[in-house]
Formats: structure tokens, C-alpha cells, sequence
């Protein structure tokens, strides 16, 4: 019989930052995420921690400007199991909560795996910015040249999902 495996989802707290720096840098080369010209500092940023046996296994960190929710930074520690679903599921109750008509994210154009994964989960191409990781290269210059499977890193590709709200 196989053994379920049960994990929590959480916001994160100020006394978080430090581990979110370390987590962001073990994970993403370092606190800072370039988004679309934009540099954030992920571990201020507003987020979300999975919890598994008392260990984290998964981070969503998201940013709210004007009616927009902006997914900076997902991961998971254990694939399969639903961590980065729940994580985005929390996000999209903020975002709704907080008045948003969009949810969406930025990903590269080497991580078909994300694509795959965002799209399952709802989410549709809303655009792709050529050579937009030139302009974020100036910003994080740790950014490599070529990504997954020897992929040339040059593209951002925008997806999102329109929310709704009740009425009454």
C-alpha cells in the first residue's frame, strides 16, 4: 500500500526572511527574481511555505499591484504529490480576496516543464517577450545564457488566468 504523504500550507511571517533568502538562493541563484524589467527581493516579498514533516517543501512568493496578482517565484520540493497546485490555489484566494481580475507569472522560454504544469493548472499564454532576458541579464547578471536541456535562455513567457468574482 503506498503511503500518502501530507503537507500544510502556510503564509509566511516577517521572522521567515532569512530562510526565504537562503531558500531563493539555494533554488533561483540568490533573493533577487527579475520579472518583465523588475527586480524584487523575493524574501520581502508576501508568500506562501509548504510543510511537510516539519521541513519546508515548497515556496510561492507573489507580489499585488492594482487589480493584477503576480505569481515572482514557485516551488516545490516533492513533485506529484499537489504542493505547487495547493500553493498556486492559496495565491489565487489572496488575489481574488484582495479584488484581482488576473493571476499570472512569468516563466522562460527553456522550461517546458512549467508551461506544461501552468497550463494543467489553468493557466493560458497570454504573451511572450522576445529577448526580454537580455534587459533582465543587466539587472541579475547570475542569469546563464543557456537553460534546460542546453535551451538558449533569451524569452519570458507570460501566462495567466482571468478570476472571477461574486457578485452579491
Amino acid at each position: 500500500m503506498a503511503q500518502i504523504s501530507t503537507f500544510t500550507i502556510r503564509p509566511l511571517i516577517l521572522s521567515d526572511q532569512p530562510w526565504v533568502a537562503q531558500f531563493l538562493d539555494d533554488h533561483w541563484g540568490g533573493p533577487l527574481i527579475v520579472t518583465r524589467g523588475q527586480i524584487y527581493d523575493g524574501s520581502r516579498l508576501p508568500g506562501f511555505a509548504a510543510v511537510r514533516d516539519g521541513q519546508i517543501a515548497g515556496l510561492v512568493t507573489y507580489r499585488i499591484e492594482a487589480d493584477s496578482c503576480e505569481i515572482v517565484s514557485l516551488d516545490s520540493l516533492a513533485e506529484g504529490i499537489g504542493i505547487g497546485s495547493t500553493l498556486i490555489e492559496a495565491v489565487r484566494q489572496r488575489a481574488v480576496t484582495a479584488g484581482c481580475r488576473r493571476l499570472w507569472l512569468i516563466t522562460t522560454n527553456d522550461n517546458l516543464a512549467a508551461i506544461r504544469f501552468y497550463q494543467k493548472r489553468g493557466f493560458e499564454l497570454a504573451a511572450i517577450h522576445r529577448n526580454a532576458l537580455d534587459v533582465s541579464r543587466k539587472l541579475k547578471p547570475q542569469i546563464p545564457l543557456t537553460g534546460i536541456d542546453g535551451i538558449p535562455l533569451r524569452d519570458e513567457i507570460e501566462l495567466e488566468i482571468p478570476l472571477e468574482h461574486k457578485v452579491g
